[in-house]
């Protein structure tokens, strides 16, 4: 009960998840005992209730199971994943990937794959189960992980990196960041890393069932560098496709953005 209380929290998929006991739970009693009545009597319609109920109750469990057990939608609201995510695209996150978990509660329900070096993971903020994070897995459980002067080492050995020229990003001091091509597993990904910004050295060995994330803005991203690392039960899914982006500078869709697949 410990656990299940300090798992729940209210979100749409709890409010689903009612949506669905309740409208079912009124058009099954109607089913069974009102119905046959109202035919007999010669109307067919029940209340407001009833109608509802009828009417929404497939669309709430189609829903709720497409949600929960297939694919949820995303969107990002922070910079930490540019340039392989931007602010307004919309994603969608893989529920299948590290295995499926209840709507409420979040008990694992059946196994899934392990979290891959260089997998793009959604997961609960551990320090927050009520809010959704998007990072990198970089490390995986007894992993031995090493950031020095902004170079990712994984159990000794250098994390590969190719220059791939700069990004201006007006406001921020210096104008410019680096940009660069990293070869993490089986992942070939772009970061961002600005000059101008103090190192945030790390050197951490990840403990078994946990994983050490970090965003790709490897300068402007929250992650497991400051607040350590995330439990597998925490795990969501595994994000692989842009399918909306909402520009809010130009106030129009980023046509460019829409259908890609995340690195």
């Amino acid at each position: 009960m410990a656990q299940f209380l300090s798992d729940f929290h209210w979100d749409f998929a709890v409010i689903l998840t009612l949506a669905a006991l309740v409208t079912g739970v009124i058009y099954g009693i109607d089913a069974a005992f009102f119905a046959r009545r109202r035919r007999e009597s010669g109307s067919a319609r029940g209340n407001w209730a009833v109608e509802f109920s009828r009417s929404f109750f497939p669309v709430i469990v189609v829903v709720l199971l497409l949600r929960s057990f297939a694919v949820e939608p995303f969107r990002i609201p922070s910079g930490s994943m540019i340039p392989s995510l931007l602010v307004g695209d919309f994603i969608l996150v893989d529920k299948r990937a590290y295995g499926l978990r209840a709507p409420v509660g979040f008990w694992q329900l059946t196994e899934g794959g392990a979290p891959e070096r260089g997998d793009v993971a959604v997961f609960r903020f551990p320090l927050d189960p009520s809010k959704d994070f998007i990072k990198r897995v970089v490390g995986l459980p007894g992993d031995h992980v090493v950031y020095r002067d902004k170079q990712l080492s994984i159990n000794g050995e250098r994390v590969p990196l190719e220059k791939a020229g700069v990004a201006r990003v007006p406001g921020l001091p210096g104008g410019v960041v680096e940009r660069y091509t990293e070869t993490l597993g089986d992942r070939v990904h772009p970061i961002l890393v600005n000059p101008n910004a103090p190192a945030r050295n790390i050197d951490f060995t990840v403990p078994e069932g946990e994983y050490f994330v970090m965003g790709d803005n490897r300068d402007g991203s929250d992650d497991s560098r400051r607040w350590g690392t995330v439990p597998e039960r925490n795990l969501v899914g595994r994000a692989f496709f842009i399918w909306m982006n909402w520009n809010a500078e130009l106030g129009r869709p980023d046509f460019s953005r829409i259908g890609n697949t995340i690195p």
